[in-house]
């Protein structure tokens, strides 16, 4: 599990494709790797990925093909940079909310509006997911916990404080960028509990 509070960005240094899956090593942030063991998760963009050795140089990841296609992690390359959080323990304090390191969809940016030291996003989701979606809900964008905007059919708004920019790769973002999205499993289950409660009732 994951708290969606991004400790730094890593850069991508060698990836090596296979017939099914690909490798990658990662730079990470000075101390990321403190007491990293093999097979410990972490969350790279979100996704959660199994370490293959203690990263003391670099973070190591197989990547396999059911995760590159549901995710943006097909489209990483050498120099690329990934937001990255180790697994919370029993002393983390949760800063933002709980996040599994599944990826529900991948969102695609529509619109980026720049002010002065923030900045406004416009991403664009599948629509089947919009019950899910609503204003003032939590959001995992990239691996980063996140408060909803507006949200209309097939959008929502992201509002950027300086912080989030500072330390994470949603600065970089471009139109046309493609986002790893998990929704908050706390709001699935409540949205799947009244619906099964008002179906019940019809029946």
């Amino acid at each position: 599990m994951f708290s969606g509070i991004v400790e730094g960005i890593g850069k991508v240094v060698a990836l090596e494709s296979k017939q099914d899956s690909i490798y990658i090593e990662i730079l990470p942030p000075k101390n990321f790797s403190k007491n990293l063991k093999k097979g410990a998760s972490i969350s790279v963009d979100g996704v959660c990925l199994t370490s293959l050795d203690n990263g003391k140089k670099v973070l190591k990841f197989d990547v396999i093909e059911e995760t590159l296609s549901r995710t943006n992690l097909k489209h990483l390359k050498k120099g690329s940079i990934v937001n990255l959080e180790r697994s919370i323990t029993s002393s983390t304090e949760i800063g933002g909310h709980l996040m599994s390191g599944h990826i529900h969809f991948k969102g695609n940016i529509k619109k980026i509006i720049c002010k002065e030291s923030t900045k406004d996003i416009i991403v664009g989701f599948p629509k089947k997911y919009g019950e899910y979606i609503f204003e003032k809900g939590y959001i995992g964008v990239n691996g980063c916990s996140l408060t909803l905007g507006k949200v209309n059919k097939d959008s929502f708004y992201l509002h950027l404080i300086p912080e989030t920019l500072s330390v994470t790769n949603l600065d970089i973002l471009t139109v046309k960028s493609i986002v790893n999205i998990e929704i908050d499993q706390s709001t699935i289950t409540t949205v799947e509990t009244v619906k099964n409660i008002l179906a019940a009732q019809k029946s």
